[in-house]
């Protein structure tokens, strides 16, 4: 089988097809939801859902947006994109700010930007179509794939529920001596990463599966790992595999052909651009640019039971860091809360340079909810909270309450150093 019958293959089901007239509707609506007068302050007990059997009313929710977004988003001067669904129906959408420095491009629904770590969400997915068609395995070790790989205990999964303990590469490629010579280049390479990784054997962050750690490394071994078995670049294989057969047409994986073109990201309070740096064409962990329009087919995606088969979708969202109790935990690729009422929200945050980002892709309710912005700011993180309006989700509800009467800004701080 050659590399495109290959990849046909794997994108054989298409599960939705978005017709024109869907298009239209969703259309009319951003553009009623975009141009909301000022009601006052909207009723709570008519936004937040207090069971599963009570529905809010659809208008005061979002109105009750609109002020968010106000508030947050226009009270910041955040430059990005915010929408926020129900299924088929999108409640609320919005932008601002501008995609390049000089105030060019103005960014729109159509304006793709940098995610960041969310992008582990779409590159855990391909790992999961390519398992769903017998070319991988969860199970598989990495040495059967990269000859030499030092690590033997690390396998698929381990990659793809942060378990596998291995270095970060942002960090220890800066403890290499002498300096290695692919240090020397502009950018370096996920390729970069493997070698060095083979050649200088840095020591484990911890035991392999033996607990949670975040790293990006896992994600752009991930990347490599789809090149490996699909026999095609990463950015063409996510193009084939994930983003034309769910139409995500503003989508792409950034490359170095795309600096002179791609949205960039700012500091923030200003203009001023944040400027690229070595790591920045590695791909897996990050460097997928796209659009709230298009997150959102793809959570619809992943709603449907025709994409994956349900049983990997619900490996995805299984919890798998339950050393320690809390409320934080990790599945395949996405982020977890699960509260004290045993409730779970999924969903996955983002941060590289100026860009921060929320997709937040709750199971119950089959909501989704994104933000991205490229002018820095932690306020952005704050559309996670929204999440509260819609299932049972005490500390999210609190914290919008506080963002919404107090002004203060519970969700800003993030716990990673590069990436979410």
């Amino acid at each position: 089988m050659n590399k495109h019958a290959f990849i046909l293959f794997l994108t054989t089901i298409l599960f939705f097809v978005s017709c024109k007239k869907e298009s239209q509707n969703q259309d009319l609506v951003a553009e009623k939801t975009t141009n909301i007068p000022n009601y006052g302050n909207v009723d709570l007990t008519k936004v937040f859902t207090k069971g599963e059997s009570q529905i809010p009313d659809k208008a005061s929710l979002v109105r009750y947006i609109d002020q968010y977004y106000k508030k947050v988003w226009e009270g910041s001067d955040l430059s990005g994109g915010i929408l926020v669904a129900k299924g088929d129906d999108i409640l609320y959408e919005n932008y601002r700010g501008f995609a390049r420095e000089g105030h060019q491009n103005p960014i729109d629904k159509n304006t793709p930007l940098h995610v960041a770590s969310v992008s582990k969400t779409l590159t855990a997915m391909a790992m999961m179509k390519l398992v769903e068609a017998g070319k991988v395995k969860l199970s598989d070790h990495l040495t059967q794939y990269f000859p030499g790989f030092p690590y033997p205990n690390v396998t698929v999964q381990t990659l793809l529920d942060q378990r596998s303990g291995l270095p970060k590469y942002e960090y220890f490629i800066t403890k290499i001596q002498p300096v290695p010579a692919e240090l020397s280049k502009v950018f370096i390479t996920n390729q970069d990463i493997l070698n060095m990784i083979i050649k200088y054997k840095p020591d484990l962050a911890r035991d392999t599966d033996t607990g949670f750690m975040y790293c990006n490394t896992n994600f752009a071994l991930l990347g490599l790992l789809i090149e490996k078995v699909t026999k095609v670049p990463f950015p063409q294989a996510m193009k084939e595999m994930i983003f034309e057969p769910l139409k995500m047409k503003n989508t792409f994986i950034f490359q170095e052909k795309d600096i002179p073109t791609a949205s960039q990201s700012f500091y923030y309070g200003g203009n001023r651009l944040y400027p690229l740096d070595r790591l920045d064409l590695i791909y897996g962990d990050k460097n997928v640019y796209t659009t709230p329009r298009d997150l959102y087919n793809f959570s619809k995606a992943m709603f449907s039971k025709d994409f994956l088969k349900p049983e990997l979708m619900q490996m995805v969202f299984t919890p798998y860091s339950n050393e320690k109790a809390g409320m934080n935990n990790y599945g395949l690729g996405f982020r977890m809360k699960i509260f004290d009422n045993g409730e779970k929200l999924t969903y996955h945050n983002g941060w590289w340079h100026g860009t921060n980002s929320v997709f937040a892709h709750l199971l119950k309710s089959k909501v989704t909810i994104v933000a991205i912005g490229n002018r820095y700011s932690g306020k952005v993180y704050t559309a996670l909270a929204l999440s509260g309006l819609f299932e049972n989700f005490p500390p999210q509800t609190d914290k919008l309450h506080s963002i919404m009467k107090d002004g203060k800004d519970t969700l800003s701080g993030h716990s990673e150093v590069y990436g979410e």
